[in-house]
């Protein structure tokens, strides 16, 4: 289908410093992602939350009450019996193990493994009318919220609908013993951050842009990015400081329980303040050289670094393919065992035309709004590899990522807190979530780190168009996943790669894959990923069908969406179909005058 393409009479560019196309080419190559600027615009419980101790841990034990007047509510011994005749009638090695204060009868569920395992005992004690009820053995932990005053305002990190379920991850992990290098605007000083700062480095050799008097030294402190009107750029307004970096570096790390402010993600951990990025942005140079330092690496002239990170958060970036120069810091600090995560931008554009966003071995992070969908603003595509919290203050500042902040309009003021939004917030998100795995299971490489994340994120409970990864970060589940207290911490994909026409404006076409060797049922955040070549992209109607023939869209079509091909990864909250059987993606083309190829599709369990 072919209608008139509007385009925009102005666009806001990703930046701190707002630099325009010209002024990347002659002053500065790479800027701060920063807030996008405001722009106008209960699930049922699963098989898998019937069976399981908690969020991604399979009960190991059930708690049998019988009615009264049985024979096994006061005898241990035909409750024993009962819990044997029924491991015989499922197949599974089911013991009575003890009676509980209230008559009924723990029972343990031997090597079950999986949700189908455990609900086939639960179904045989539920069909028995001696039987009353029939529940996990569940396990509880410690539930206090932090006494921090403003931890009522982050909705992302604990909201059920679109937040990224990090207090329960807390009990396992609080990123202890990790260091994030922050390679941003810098740090000003901020009462509820300062416990969990530690020496930094200021990268910044070009005065113009440094605006503190001199080049590269030991002090990270953020003098402020403000500008002029035209300073940056012909037709570029004036801007006040961001104080991007500490807005950055509370997400991640604010101090938490003292009765103050925010709660950092993974505030057990340090922050190691990089200052690369100062009015009108910051060159590549200078960020390589901090990715190099930050990581353990040597830079000339630069003494040798104390707080060697393990996570490198970049929520800056500009236009244009991920250079070699840039490309061979990041895969070097990989090398090294950082992990390094960016932002995949704010143009609303396919990740793949802005850098750091689209180079290899980053985690490409993109931003979700309070309901779970896509931000408005946030890039996507096949390069994004998970979605976070970056907020949407258009619906309402609230609706915005709330951190730690400096009232100065120019020079440093006092200590504050805002709500931003962008994927430079979503990258933080993940950064701290990385210094919560890291601190969980300190032998991971960065490659295991980032499949746990994408291994264990869930569904987007709102939409994406073009390709968010996949899914919304769990943290929980991820850090529970790489403790050994479940979740998963692999994949096993199963792919076809027999191409297939999709007939213009025609019936429907299906690809089968056919998945064996997996027992129980299928993931709670099955990847899908498409590639489909065609020429106007709206038109298609996407479906996963599973071996039951239920169906899941993935995507529907859109009159407003003339863009080429379809290559994106989608996530499906899958856990109630069997995993084994036939699998089929099904492509309509439901407009005239297009034609494309579905090319292959691949199911990642």
């Amino acid at each position: 289908m072919r209608t008139p393409t509007a385009f925009p009479t102005g666009r806001t560019l990703i930046s701190v410093a707002a630099v325009s196309a010209a002024l990347l080419a002659t002053v500065a190559t790479s800027v701060a992602v920063a807030q996008e600027p405001p722009t106008a615009q209960t699930a049922a419980p699963t098989l898998s939350g019937q069976t399981e101790a908690a969020p991604g841990t399979l009960a190991q034990r059930l708690i049998v009450g019988y009615k009264s007047g049985a024979a096994e509510a006061s005898s241990n011994r035909a409750a024993e019996a009962d819990a044997t005749a029924k491991g015989k009638e499922t197949g599974e090695d089911v013991d009575f193990q003890r009676r509980l204060g209230t008559g009924a009868a723990l029972v343990g569920l031997g090597d079950a493994k999986s949700t189908t395992e455990v609900a086939d005992v639960i179904a045989e004690f539920r069909s028995d009318p001696q039987v009353s009820y029939v529940v996990p053995d569940r396990l509880n932990t410690p539930q206090a919220d932090p006494n921090d005053t403003e931890y009522g305002k982050q909705w992302d990190l604990f909201e059920a609908a679109a937040g990224m379920n990090v207090p329960a991850a807390w009990p396992t992990s609080t990123g202890s013993g990790v260091t994030v290098a922050v390679i941003d605007t810098g740090y000003v000083t901020h009462s509820d951050l300062a416990a969990n700062i530690v020496a930094g480095y200021d990268f910044i050799t070009d005065t113009a842009v440094s605006v503190d008097g001199d080049g590269r030294d030991s002090n990270p402190a953020d003098p402020g990015d403000y500008y002029a009107a035209n300073e940056c750029g012909t037709g570029i307004p004036a801007s006040n400081s961001s104080w991007h970096g500490t807005h950055v570096a509370g997400t991640i790390a604010a101090v938490t329980n003292n009765n103050k402010g925010i709660t950092g993600i993974a505030y057990g951990a340090k922050i190691s303040p990089l200052r690369v990025l100062g009015k009108c942005g910051g060159y590549d140079s200078d960020i390589i050289d901090a990715i190099t330092w930050a990581s353990g690496g040597t830079v000339s002239g630069v003494p040798a670094n104390g707080n060697i990170a393990k996570v490198i958060n970049m929520s800056l970036g500009g236009d244009g393919a991920c250079t070699s120069a840039t490309q061979s810091a990041i895969t070097a600090a990989v090398n090294r065992g950082t992990t390094v995560v960016v932002a995949a931008g704010n143009d609303n554009d396919n990740v793949a035309n802005h850098s750091p966003g689209n180079c290899a071995n980053v985690i490409s992070v993109a931003a979700t709004n309070r309901a779970g969908a896509k931000a408005s603003y946030s890039n996507y595509g096949t390069g994004v590899d998970i979605s976070a919290p970056g907020g949407q203050t258009s619906t309402g500042t609230a609706n915005g990522i709330y951190s730690t902040l400096n009232s100065g309009t120019k020079t440093p003021s006092t200590e504050s807190y805002a709500y931003y939004q962008g994927t430079s917030m979503a990258t933080p998100h993940i950064a701290g979530l990385v210094a919560l795995v890291k601190s969980a299971n300190p032998a991971l490489t960065p490659a295991q780190i980032e499949s746990a994340i994408k291994t264990n994120a869930r569904a987007l409970p709102g939409s994406c168009s073009g390709g968010c990864g996949a899914g919304l970060a769990d943290a929980a589940k991820t850090v529970q996943a790489v403790s050994g207290n479940g979740g998963t911490t692999t994949g096993t994909t199963f792919s076809s790669g027999t191409a297939v026409a999709i007939p213009d404006a025609g019936s429907a076409v299906e690809s089968p894959i056919a998945v064996n060797g997996r027992t129980g049922n299928a993931p709670s955040a099955l990847q899908v990923a498409v590639d489909i070549t065609h020429t106007y992209r709206g038109d298609l109607v996407l479906d996963l069908v599973a071996p039951d023939g239920s169906t899941y869209r993935l995507k529907s079509a859109s009159t407003s969406d003339s863009a080429d091909d379809v290559k994106a990864t989608y996530t499906v909250d899958a856990s109630g179909e069997t995993a084994d059987g036939t699998w089929k993606l099904r492509v309509q083309d439901t407009a005239a005058q297009d034609t494309g190829t579905l090319n292959s599709w691949k199911l990642t369990f």
